[in-house]
């Protein structure tokens, strides 16, 4: 990285988990460092990784802080790791297939200096690897308890182009303020563990509305990310989709203001719930096991995230 240093802006760590990541975790890595910026710090959390992707990380960026779980603990608590090793008065949650703009940090530095206070959290602009699709805009949640990405698929024709106030950031790639992590963690970690993989940051970003922190996004900053990069099978991410967004919301909400939403509960919740109950094996199994216990790490470890 250039020697030229830039003062007086918050100092990032850049958070970055991966799993059998060889394909993606270089073209990640270089759109970082040609960023040219000293001031940026980069923590890659492997989770036991059977591929080359450790050995790419430590023969072609040998100055990246690396952390080798010996099998595979989640995306969550995976970024709960490099937070915690962190240094950063803001944390840069990164996917190991999102590739940055070339002058996505230096945007993103001037986006964070003129946050009003209260804005915990910042949403860039995710594209999909055509450049001209969108992935996610941020978290949008719903009064029925649905949350979805903003804009995702649609034809980017700067519909999204202004900066805005919105429920959370996609932590594809999202900016979390320090303080602000502090002040929303709890013993499962920033990232509550138990979610694994998924849904992850709805919840934190549920938490830390509820504590007075707001979320901004701003299209000024943009990346571009490749999603579904995972191996899990889509029964797997089906299950792990539908348990997450109960646990979240029985969390955040409450089982008896989510039971009061009579509409979306009998027309959406219910019948989606007993179709999968038929279709998906890892459904049904969690009928018979608790859902969070350690058997569902089973599937995951074999096939990494």
């Amino acid at each position: 990285m250039p020697d030229s240093p830039v003062t007086d802006i918050p100092n990032i760590s850049a958070i970055i988990a991966t799993c059998n990541s060889e394909k993606f975790i270089r073209p990640c890595l270089d759109s970082i460092f040609k960023q040219g910026r000293k001031d940026l710090e980069v923590i890659i959390v492997d989770n036991g990784s059977r591929d080359g992707t450790v050995e790419i990380i430590k023969e072609n960026f040998p100055g990246i802080t690396l952390i080798e779980n010996t099998v595979n603990l989640g995306a969550a608590q995976a970024r709960n790791q490099g937070i915690n090793f962190s240094k950063g008065k803001w944390v840069l949650a990164l996917d190991c297939d999102t590739v940055l703009a070339g002058d996505f940090l230096s945007k993103i530095i001037r986006i964070i200096d003129r946050l009003p206070s209260g804005f915990g959290m910042l949403q860039p602009k995710i594209l999909n690897p055509d450049k001209q699709t969108i992935y996610s805009c941020g978290i949008h949640l719903a009064w029925s308890r649905r949350f979805y990405d903003i804009g995702s698929k649609k034809y980017d024709r700067g519909q999204f182009s202004r900066a805005g106030e919105i429920f959370g950031p996609c932590s594809a790639a999202a900016l979390y303020n320090r303080q602000m992590l502090e002040e929303v963690k709890e013993d499962t970690g920033y990232f509550d563990r138990r979610f694994f993989f998924l849904v992850e940051d709805v919840d934190l970003a549920w938490r830390a509305g509820k504590k007075g922190w707001r979320c901004m996004s701003d299209p000024e900053a943009v990346c571009y990310h490749h999603g579904e990069s995972s191996s899990l099978t889509k029964e797997y991410r089906q299950y792990l989709n539908l348990r997450n967004r109960y646990l979240a919301i029985l969390k955040n909400d409450g089982a008896l203001q989510y039971l009061s939403k009579l509409l979306p509960l009998v027309l959406y919740d219910l019948p989606r719930l007993f179709y999968l109950m038929l279709v998906n094996p890892f459904v049904r199994s969690s009928l018979f096991n608790s859902p969070f216990g350690e058997k569902q790490h089973d599937p995951i470890n074999k096939k990494g995230v």
